[in-house]
């Protein structure tokens, strides 16, 4: 191959990557741009509050629900068909969604929306495995990482620009409205980039219907509940939960008989890889106090002390910062640092939530966004030496021609840690604004401490993979 060559070929990888990005972008911004327009949808649709609870949970139920088997489906026939089929149902559905007549018209887009988002996730995980090998896949996952980090955090801020700048009757509608033009490019582009046809992959595999559907019916099960958790009042509902694990331990057992003659959905011989595994467990633990932060952080700012969705969204800004530069950072240095940087990441963290929570002491409402600034941006830093370099790790050792169905299963991780911290965070919150008559800076005080909690969990996996790997060096000495 001549020199010109190999930089066109180089050229072109980085290219396709940075198509995969903008589709990530566009598909996670989307978990927490809406959250700001929900006042804005109920003036405009008058929508009930259960409407509005399936707005906001009915995409990432739906997210969640077909990670693995789309994850499954790009290894198998190609990730260029499905990521092309993902983002054109993700444009339509929000264009759709953008101009809803009714709540009605509005969930079923964002059910839709929800499955298109799924569908492109796992293509863009499987496409880094698929293009970079060892070491150099650091620097595309720490790209990716600040993806998830600033999409995660920007969300208020870009939602609350775009509702004034469109108005406070229809402003909303562009929160959807601005997916369009940029899908239709990545559309265009991932065409034309995207490799067709990934190393490995078996034309006319079948594709598992019965672990397909077993998966399926357990992830909704667990979720349901969750994402239901201020519209169903009855604590029957929790009873889901068990039951969806029961379902998802038949799918385990199903898997693993599956793989004796054919190729399963998701093959759980993953797990006996312990980067994968602890990986894993992390990513569903911090997700899970991760994701709940912005949700406290939003209602406080907005319900709590009123301010507008720009305002709020701006307050948060700094986490979002701080993750997109430390991500970056993550990427590089993760293959020298290994799952202390993971660690280390956690642990700032915590550092950075817990000077929140003190900040919050007294309740100081005029001055909330700027006493929040430093300690979220420090936080934020934190973050960007998480989220990056542990998905780096988990996804080390995984073969290629199983990246996207093992990436569907890492983030279906992280979506029900996300919806089972926000309901554990979100429970704790509204318990508290009920017992004292109302009172936001306590309430939001002990929000935080939960959700403190459940990521200083992810520390002790880090630690314990840590304090097992020297146990195992001294013992090969």
């Amino acid at each position: 191959m001549s020199p010109s060559g190999g930089r066109a070929d180089e050229r072109r990888r980085w290219q396709a990557l940075g198509v995969g990005l903008v589709a990530a972008f566009m598909t996670l911004l989307d978990v927490s741009i809406v959250n700001v327009a929900v006042p804005s949808i109920d003036r405009a649709l008058g929508a009930t509050p259960s409407d509005l609870q399936w707005v906001l949970s009915g995409y990432a139920l739906t997210f969640g629900l077909v990670l693995v088997p789309a994850g499954r489906f790009g290894d198998a026939r190609g990730r260029r068909t499905a990521f092309v089929v993902g983002i054109a149902l993700f444009t339509l559905t929000s264009a759709l969604a953008g101009l809803a007549q009714s709540p009605g018209w509005l969930v079923a887009a964002r059910l839709l929306q929800g499955v298109a988002a799924g569908i492109v996730n796992p293509q863009v995980t499987g496409l880094i495995q698929e293009l970079f090998r060892g070491p150099e896949r650091g620097r595309p996952f720490g790209l990716l990482g600040a993806t998830i980090g600033i999409s995660t955090a920007i969300g208020p801020l870009l939602g609350g620009l775009l509702i004034q700048a469109g108005g406070e009757q229809d402003g909303w509608r562009w929160v959807f409205f601005v997916n369009v033009p940029v899908g239709i490019v990545a559309i265009v582009l991932g065409w034309r980039l995207l490799p067709a046809q990934p190393a490995g992959a078996a034309q006319g595999r079948r594709l598992d219907p019965v672990g397909v559907l077993l998966l399926g019916v357990g992830v909704v099960l667990v979720l349901l509940p969750l994402v239901q958790r201020e519209q169903w009042h009855s604590p029957w509902k929790w009873l889901l939960v068990p039951a969806g694990l029961a379902v998802l331990a038949a799918f385990g057992l199903w898997e693993r008989r599956y793989a004796r003659r054919g190729a399963p959905l998701f093959d759980l011989r993953l797990f006996g890889f312990r980067s994968y595994a602890l990986g894993s467990l992390i990513a569903l633990l911090y997700f899970g106090g991760f994701t709940a932060i912005f949700f406290v952080l939003t209602l406080y700012l907005q319900n709590g002390l009123g301010y507008r969705p720009l305002v709020a969204g701006l307050a948060i800004t700094p986490f979002a910062l701080g993750s997109a530069a430390a991500s970056a950072l993550g990427g590089r240095i993760v293959n020298r640092y290994g799952r202390p940087l993971v660690a280390t990441g956690l642990l700032v963290v915590l550092l950075g939530l817990g000077a929140v929570v003190f900040v919050l002491r007294g309740d100081p409402r005029g001055s909330v966004p700027l006493l929040m600034a430093v300690p979220l941006l420090v936080a934020g830093l934190g973050s960007g030496l998480v989220i990056t370099p542990n998905q780096t790790l988990t996804l080390a050792q995984v073969p290629v021609p199983q990246a996207g169905s093992a990436a569907g299963m890492l983030q279906t991780g992280q979506r029900i840690g996300s919806a089972a911290g926000i309901a554990a965070v979100g429970s704790v919150l509204f318990s508290a604004l009920a017992g004292s008559g109302g009172d936001w800076s306590p309430a939001v005080r002990h929000a935080l401490l939960l959700a403190m909690g459940i990521i200083s969990l992810g520390l002790f996996a880090a630690l314990f993979d840590r304090w097992h790997a020297r146990g195992e060096g001294r013992r090969a000495g």
